[in-house]
């Protein structure tokens, strides 16, 4: 008698870009990276967020900057 299980949609399939063309891994990296750091400062004014002290949201930024800055400087090589 519980509630009938609704299929949960397909998400589309990610570009060829982003999965099997040569430094797929850097590109997916990339966004990771973006998005993670994008994250932050979006939700960085929301109360609970607030309380993340400087120094954290500093040092994801920084990682961020260098994860970036590696990846342009020094793309892995695809074999």
């Amino acid at each position: 008698m519980g509630l009938p299980q609704l299929p949960l949609p397909q998400l589309p399939p990610l570009p060829p870009s982003l999965t099997v063309l040569p430094g797929w891994r850097q590109r997916r990296r990339a966004l990771q990276v973006l998005a993670a750091a994008g994250l932050v400062m979006l939700l960085r004014p929301i109360w609970p967020f607030q309380l993340m002290p400087g120094w954290l949201v500093g040092a994801l930024l920084l990682w961020a900057t260098f994860a970036l800055l590696r990846w342009a400087w020094w793309p892995q090589r695809w074999r």
